[in-house]
């Protein structure tokens, strides 16, 4: 069934069929208003051609390519000087059509576009739609890491449309199950339990089975949105989100973005429970409910043997999440709860008992 919530001003909606209505919908939210599109030239090559006679012929098209190397300070300027160029102004509205690359590339467009215009988000990837579409934050890598440059700017709206999903390739698919995983973790360990006993068989589907898709994508909506709502500035409980993603931001930087975010993700959640075993702040056993969930979703679970345990340790250094010369991590103290919720939700780690743990892995 059709769902739609509001998060910081931010109308998320989530019902076949929405991508079809985007030009409709623009015409009536900025009437005023010129639009430009940035989309991923892959999604450009499935949906373009449906997208673009949907909408108007003076649409600014801004086509960016696929994969984590394209979200930089380069393509931010190349797009910024492409809205220019085009002569548009603070009466512009833009729009991101694809993944979390588009969606957080966009979104930083958005925020520093004539000190900021309204956005619109249509994720098409599985990743995108739980997870990097909502929430607001935005921004490029550097050289030193991930998300490093950014702002947090809300989309006005964002169009969640399970039909995306159809083209979506099935490792793809896996990867943003990491994601929702992720959410089940850190809020609602029945979601994990349902994640695990529905998606294996579904996930590969074409389509995946709707009545599944649209549980998937509602309850994960409503996980990230109900901890984005509580914290919207990420200064206390929204950093449970991070948990996985301090290991696994380093994973994908180590391998040159050849590891995929959903893939690094869910190797560096096992890697954390277990760390948090170690430390006495998770209780025994959910690192490995946390192993099998992945195992079923076909997600990998084992550090890369190119990758040094000591390389990862030294990359955490450069999160955001680092001060006072350690590493702070958002650990799981039961499944469905995190710890540390006296100390603003991360837990500063030393060094060794992290390299302990994947030395372990």
């Amino acid at each position: 069934m059709p769902t739609a919530r509001t998060l910081h001003g931010a109308r998320l909606e989530v019902a076949p069929g929405l991508g079809a209505a985007l030009g409709a919908r623009l015409a009536t939210g900025w009437p005023r208003h010129r639009v430009a599109v940035v989309i991923d030239t892959t999604v450009d090559t499935l949906h373009g051609a449906a997208l673009r006679a949907a909408l108007p012929s003076d649409v600014t098209w801004c086509p960016i390519p696929p994969g984590e190397t394209t979200k930089t300070r380069a393509t931010w300027a190349a797009v910024t000087d492409t809205l220019h160029a085009a002569g548009l102004g603070r009466d512009t509205v833009i729009v991101a059509v694809g993944g979390g690359v588009t969606t957080d590339l966009t979104g930083f467009v958005a925020a520093t576009f004539a000190r900021g215009v309204p956005t619109v988000l249509v994720p098409t990837t599985l990743l995108a739609m739980v997870d990097a579409a909502i929430g607001g934050k935005t921004g490029v890598d550097t050289p030193f890491g991930k998300n490093l440059v950014g702002a947090l700017h809300h989309p006005d709206l964002v169009l969640i449309d399970p039909r995306w999903l159809d083209t979506l390739p099935r490792a793809e698919r896996r990867h943003g199950a990491a994601e929702a995983l992720k959410h089940g973790i850190v809020a609602d360990a029945a979601h994990v339990d349902w994640l695990t006993a529905t998606l294996p068989g579904a996930i590969d589907a074409t389509p995946i089975p709707p009545a599944i898709a649209d549980a998937l994508l509602s309850r994960s909506v409503e996980i990230k949105a109900e901890i984005v709502e509580a914290d919207p500035e990420d200064r206390g409980r929204r950093r449970v989100l991070n948990f996985g993603h301090t290991i696994g931001h380093a994973l994908e930087r180590l391998s040159d973005y050849t590891i995929p975010h959903g893939a690094a993700v869910a190797i560096g959640m096992v890697a954390e429970a277990r760390l948090g075993e170690r430390l006495g702040v998770t209780h025994g056993g959910v690192a490995d409910r946390i192993t099998a969930a992945c195992d079923a979703l076909a997600l990998p679970t084992q550090r890369p043997s190119t990758i040094s345990a000591d390389a990862i340790v030294a990359a955490t250094r450069a999160d955001k999440k680092a001060s006072g010369g350690q590493v702070a991590y958002a650990l799981p103290e039961t499944l469905g709860t995190m710890a540390g919720a006296t100390s603003g939700f991360v837990i500063p780690v030393p060094d060794a008992d992290v390299l302990h743990a994947l030395t372990e892995m």
